[in-house]
């Protein structure tokens, strides 16, 4: 299953990205070989990922929180729906809390 994730890197700025491989992909990008924006913000750490159906739904679900202000991503992070702004919260898929 896809993934879309959130990490926190080092420096507190917030990386968006999908994968199909959750653990493998956040030991590519605390290797340094997942990303050059994370590969010099290191270390980094999940802060909050959700399961989605098929790769499409994730790239899109990606391409919309990367799109997001900082404070409706951070609300992402919290879990909270308030916090999306009358955004869909649908829109990212299931929530998974990383905590």
């Amino acid at each position: 299953m896809p993934w879309v994730y959130l990490l926190r890197c080092a420096d507190d700025t917030l990386y968006c990205g999908w994968t199909v491989d959750l653990d493998k992909r956040l030991a590519a990008h605390n290797a340094g070989t997942a990303s050059r924006y994370t590969r010099r913000r290191l270390p980094v750490e999940l802060a909050w990922f959700r399961e989605h159906p098929d790769r499409s739904s994730a790239m899109k679900a990606e391409a919309a929180i990367k799109n997001l202000p900082r404070p409706d991503k951070l609300a992402l992070v919290r879990g909270e729906r308030k916090g999306l702004r009358g955004r869909p919260e649908q829109a990212y898929g299931r929530h998974h809390g990383a905590n």
